[in-house]
């Protein structure tokens, strides 16, 4: 059996959630994240459980970051089989807010560092798979991370609309390539969560009101995901266990849409 070839843009959160859903079972990595110590160590695990993994050092928002960690990854395994685009940040922080608010400098930083990454890596992955062999009738997968904020805001405590327009640019760019590479052999599907327990956000969920609003906007937890919650969906879309699901988002929300 050939190995698929797993390339995600994460050493922590999600994406390292389904690296270690995926390891084991015919899958090597090549992993993607400007944090040397998670990425050398979720490196370092995946092969304790019996995945190759290459791991790169890399700041995604430098335009020759995706070129580089693409084509060393292609040398190294031959094939990429799959991308889960995953790398991204809030912004809070640094100026976002709602629109009368929302500074130059947030937005700007915003949608290069979540929409124009993911553009980016798509490019230079889909060069590859389009020029590979198919495997199992198909050629590649594609999975994008975009945000349940995308679809059902929520005013009163996430109201940053550079952040939601960066997600909602995800979409918008995921479905326009399913529609494209579809007769091609190449899948391209979404997943947007709702608020989870990654590094990202750990300011938002040590907040006694936001845990408050968990209890009544995420009620079927009652509280933030894990992102063991997630990465079981991811998998699913990541593998041919999905092969006749092309151009859709998966809401993994604990019932956020519903509220």
């Amino acid at each position: 059996m050939t190995a698929r070839t797993y390339m995600i843009t994460a050493s922590s959160g999600i994406g390292a959630a389904t690296a270690r859903q995926l390891a084991g079972r015919g899958a090597v990595f090549g992993l993607i994240s400007n944090n040397e110590e998670t990425g050398r160590s979720l490196a370092a695990e995946l092969r304790e459980l019996r995945s190759d993994c290459e791991y790169f050092c890399a700041d995604l928002t430098h335009q020759e970051a995706a070129p580089r960690t693409v084509g060393l990854l292609k040398k190294r395994f031959g094939r990429i089989d799959a991308l889960f685009n995953v790398a991204g940040i809030g912004g809070r922080s640094i100026g976002d807010g709602p629109v009368h608010e929302c500074t130059e400098t947030a937005w700007k930083r915003i949608l290069s560092t979540n929409v124009t990454t993911q553009y980016r890596m798509c490019r230079e992955v889909l060069r590859i798979m389009l020029a590979q062999e198919a495997i199992d009738g198909e050629r590649g997968v594609v999975l994008n991370m975009s945000s349940i904020l995308a679809l059902h805001p929520d005013a009163k405590h996430f109201p940053g609309v550079a952040y939601a327009a960066s997600k909602g640019a995800i979409l918008s760019m995921s479905r326009t390539m399913a529609s494209f590479y579809a007769d091609r052999g190449i899948r391209v599907n979404v997943i947007a969560p709702a608020l989870v327990e990654t590094p990202m956000s750990r300011g938002a969920i040590s907040s006694p009101t936001i845990q408050a609003h968990m209890k009544v906007r995420q009620p079927l937890l009652g509280t933030a995901m894990r992102p063991e919650d997630v990465a079981g969906t991811c998998v699913h879309l990541l593998t041919n266990s999905s092969r006749a699901i092309t151009g859709q988002v998966f809401s993994v929300d604990a019932g956020w849409a519903l509220v």
